[in-house]
Order: structure tokens, then sequence, then C-alpha cells
């Protein structure tokens, strides 16, 4: 009998609109039947083989039981978006070596899509018909309990299933497989073997919930003597930024563009199911984009509920848009959602026309970042403009480019210096000369003029002092940065930025120190910003604009009647 190609029968349905999916997922299988279509797209040493694709679809029909709800105790049956997925890891293989090609496959997609059943019968297939010898086959989180939820589920897999029940022996703390010498076995960061595996199949449970990358790359070292080793990563979207999950789900959006100097080459392949644009959480007809299993796998009725509760509850809506959509979120008690801070506007200051402007000032030694903020109006314009520039110590930088080098920071402070958007001064402390010859460029250059500017009255006496000789007493205005003063204006604020009032250029370290803003209540209600747990995490870009944004909103009208001319 001639065995379907899933891959084919998946994108046809896709692009004609039959199973509505999303641009990740369409330029996935694009790529995969353009070579489908022409074998040496990506060179003359790969080949197609269905039946090694449909191998592990068949060992997990064939073989692998439910284990919980109505369906217990009967055979798995997959969906086509899975078969589909299946084929295209395992299918691609090399036409000398019959090694494949895959080495790392990234499942990205809602709850409650199956991928914990999926990953649990592709392990066991890793542990007895990969053709690995002595394989060692991992579930990996950060807590034991998290990498336990695949690991458990495979050995109640191995119960329900008299066939799988005969080969395999579970010991106390993993599953032996005597015919290969092969093992399964759940692990945390917590372990301290890790440096010591010769892993041949990795679940990465979660990924979003991993800190740092040091545990992917351990994980991934660990590989290294294997012939066709896969890394398996699964995950819902997280309220962590700047964390691995970021850097692999831009690395995986790179490769799927070729762009920024990454290359498609089959090695590594994403499906990413998630929402093409924020809006559509409201929209039943697009919720399958992030739920490929909605309806089958997973219940409409449940999501249409939680969506409904999402409508009124501002903090359930952001669980529901990270964990059921996909959607980039803050922390859980950010100040703002990513989908209500992200504005991805920009603007050429040439063209603006800009004549005054209104600054903001949060100033640092050493540890913060220095930012310096310029809101703009135009006539006849709703939007506010902001210009911003940020200063940082020399020996500062250098040690927080250490840290990202070094894998335990991802901040990409030198990629930012080398943007222009950060100045270095030299030494261990902050010039504040640089903030002074900032606004006169500003001026000198543009014709943007300081109408007024907002600091906070602790800075540095001789900044001041210069600011007011420069452009005089009337212009420089304290800020207590406090609930009292910060209260209305960080609502305001908050409210434009969620209606994209304020265009802030798409700067990434003011999108940086948005999301790790938190925001506090005191008794009375009034709001205040402050750090998060993580001292890493800076906010001197929301402290600099809400000075500014103190001093606009309490000279509004004046200032608007001065550009109005």
């Amino acid at each position: 009998m001639r065995k379907k190609n899933y891959i084919r029968e998946y994108y046809d349905k896709i692009s004609s609109g039959e199973i509505v999916a999303c641009k990740r997922i369409k330029q996935q299988y694009k790529l995969l039947v353009d070579e489908l279509d022409n074998p040496k797209m990506l060179g003359n040493n790969w080949e197609f083989d269905i039946n090694r694709a449909t191998d592990p679809i068949e060992f997990i029909e064939t073989f692998c039981r439910q284990s919980k709800g109505t369906k217990i105790g009967k055979k798995v049956k997959l969906e086509l978006f899975q078969k589909a997925k299946i084929q295209a890891i395992y299918g691609f293989i090399d036409k000398k070596t019959k090694m494949r090609r895959c080495r790392e496959s990234a499942t990205i997609e809602g709850r409650k899509n199956g991928k914990t059943t999926e990953s649990s019968g592709l392990s066991l297939n890793a542990l007895m018909a990969d053709g690995e010898g002595g394989a060692e086959v991992y579930f990996l989180a950060t807590k034991k309990d998290q990498a336990k939820k695949g690991f458990n589920e495979a050995c109640h897999m191995i119960t329900q299933s008299p066939e799988l029940r005969s080969h395999l022996i579970k010991r106390k703390s993993d599953v032996y497989f005597p015919d290969t010498f092969s093992t399964m076995q759940a692990l945390s960061s917590e372990s301290d073997t890790l440096d010591s595996l010769n892993s041949s199949y990795i679940t990465i449970d979660e990924l979003h919930a991993i800190k740092n990358r040091d545990l992917y790359d351990v994980m991934q070292q660990s590989m290294y003597a294997r012939e066709q080793p896969l890394l398996n990563i699964t995950s819902t979207n997280g309220f962590h930024r700047d964390t691995i999950f970021d850097d692999q789900y831009e690395m995986y959006c790179n490769i799927l563009d070729n762009a920024n100097g990454f290359k498609y080459d089959g090695t590594v392949l994403a499906f990413i199911y998630e929402l093409d644009n924020p809006d559509e959480w409201t929209d039943e007809k697009c919720w399958i984009k992030a739920n490929p299993g909605l309806g089958t796998i997973k219940s409409f009725p449940e999501l249409k509920r939680n969506v409904e509760r999402a409508k009124v509850d501002d903090k359930y809506r952001r669980t529901v848009l990270v964990k059921d959509f996909n959607l980039k979120q803050s922390a859980e008690n950010a100040w703002l959602s990513w989908e209500d801070l992200n504005n991805e506007e920009t603007f050429n200051i040439e063209e603006m026309g800009f004549t005054y402007g209104i600054g903001g000032v949060d100033l640092s030694s050493t540890t913060d970042l220095t930012s310096v903020k310029m809101i703009c109006r135009r006539p006849d314009d709703e939007k506010i403009y902001v210009l911003s520039q940020y200063f940082m110590p020399e020996a500062t930088f250098e040690e927080r480019c250490k840290l990202s080098e070094n894998g335990r920071d991802s901040v990409p402070y030198r990629t930012w210096h080398e943007r222009g958007l950060i100045t270095l001064t030299e030494g261990n402390k902050v010039d504040y000369h640089y903030i002074t010859e900032w606004f006169r460029n500003l001026q000198e250059k543009y014709g943007i003029y300081l109408y007024k500017c907002g600091y906070d009255p602790w800075a540095s006496t001789y900044w001041i002092n210069e600011m007011k000789l420069n452009y005089g007493d009337e212009t420089m205005v304290p800020v207590i940065q406090g609930a009292k003063t910060f209260s209305n204006p960080m609502k305001d604020l908050a409210a434009d930025l969620k209606s994209k009032v304020v265009v802030y250029n798409n700067n990434p370290i003011d999108k940086w120190c948005f999301s790790n803003t938190v925001e506090k209540k005191d008794d009375n209600n009034n709001v205040r910003p402050v750090k998060g747990t993580n001292q890493r995490k800076r906010v001197d870009g929301t402290f600099s604009l809400l000075d500014a944004y103190t001093v606009y909103y309490n000279c509004k009208d004046e200032y608007l009647v001065y550009i109005e001319g």
C-alpha cells in the first residue's frame, strides 16, 4: 500500500484556506514542499524517504495507547498536523549515509494541543526504533516535576501496551530497553550529571521557563558524539522576556526568513503556531492558528469560555494570550502587556519638522543605564514622538558584554551600541556632559529646541547647573519620582502606549525597559514604576519617559501653543 505524503496534504489544505494557518507555519511548509518539488534545492546530498518519514507515525499509532480521559487504553491516533510535522522531521535523509538531516525541531503552540502525548510517543520510538545502539533518551525541563510529565506519560503508554510492556523494563529512575542497551529518563537543571551525557534524543519541555541558555547549550553539546541526534523542543510562549526562549524564537524566525545571517538548511525545523495579529484572539476563526488540535484534541467550548473570561479579566487575559495564543507578554505583574507596549512604527527625524520638545532624564553612575528622552509633537498630529539616547560607562559596558557572550545575560548591549542607541563614556562612571551635548546636537542639527526638561532632583548638581546655564533656570523642572507625582502620568502614558499614540521609533531598549517595568500601588491606589526581581533588567527608559510625560501633561496647553506657531 502506497504511503501518504502528509506534508503535501497539510500544505495543500493550509494554502487553500481549508485549514486556517499562520504565516510562520505556511513559511515552514512551503520550504518543505519546495524541496519535495526540487530535491536539489538544498544541495545534492539529500533525499526524501517516505518510509523513514512514516515509520515513527506507524510506531506511535501501532504501539502507543492513551492513558487519560475517556480514551484511556485506546491506540493513539495522530492528527494531520502532527503527521506532517513528523514526516518533515524524519523523512529528509543523507543519500549516502541514510542519516536523518534534522537536528533540532521546535513546536511552539497553545496549551492542550497534544504536545505531551506526541513527544512521549516519539521518545519511545527513539528508545526502541531509531536504529540507535545504546540510545540515551531524555525528557528535560527546569524542574524535575515538569520533566516527569512527558516521562510519566511514556511510562503509562508502556503500561497500556502489551507489546511495549513485553520489551521494556521500568526501573527506579529510568526505562531500559535491553535489546539495544538503551535508556529513557527524566532530568532537570538541578541534575548533577548533565555534563556526562551522551544523548541521542532530547525533549526540552516548556522552553520559556528556562531562564538562561546554559541548560540548552549543555544538552546540545551532549549530542555531539551521535550520528543523527535530535533535539525536540516543545513550548508555549511565556511571561519571562530576554530568555533562551526569545533567543531561539528569534533564530527560528530568522531561519524561516533567511535573514540576519541565518540560512534555511533543513537541520532546524520550526513549527510556530501563533496568531498573526494580536487582535485575532477574539476571532474564533483564527484560534486554530495557535491551536492546531482545536476541535479534535483541544476543546473548543473550553477555549471559548477562557476567551470570554479574558475579555473582562485583565490579569486572566494575559494568561490566555500567552498560553492559548502564543502572544508575547511581559511579567505577570508587569505594568503593560507585550501587546500593549509593542509599537513597531518608525520615523525619520530629518523629515518630521519638529521645533520644540520636552526632555526627560534618568541619571545613573555605574550600574544602570543613563536614559535621556525628548518627546515632540507636530501641528495637527495627535501622535507623541519619542527621541531617545542611552549612555553607559565603558567599563560597565564591557562587563555586560562579557556576561552576554558567556551566556549569563542575553541583553545585546554590543549590538545596541553598534546601532548608535548607546553612547559610551570613558571610565567607570557616566560623563553627564554627553547628555547636555545630546540636547545641543538636537538643536543645532535638527532645529529642535528644549522647551522644558524633567529630571529627578536627586540627580547630579553639576549637571543640573550646566543645563540651567545653557537653557535657563525655568527650563529645568524637578520631578519627584514617587507614586504621588507619577501616578497620573503613568496611567496616561499606559493609555497612550496601548492606543499606539506614543511612537518611540521601535527602539529595542525602550521596549525592553517598558517590558521590565512593574506597577506598584499604594494604599490610595496611586501607582509608581518599580524594577522587577531580576536586577539586570533595566527600567531607566521608562523613568526618563515618565519624567518627560509628567512635565508634558503639566504644561501641555502652553507647549502646544509653541509648536503650532
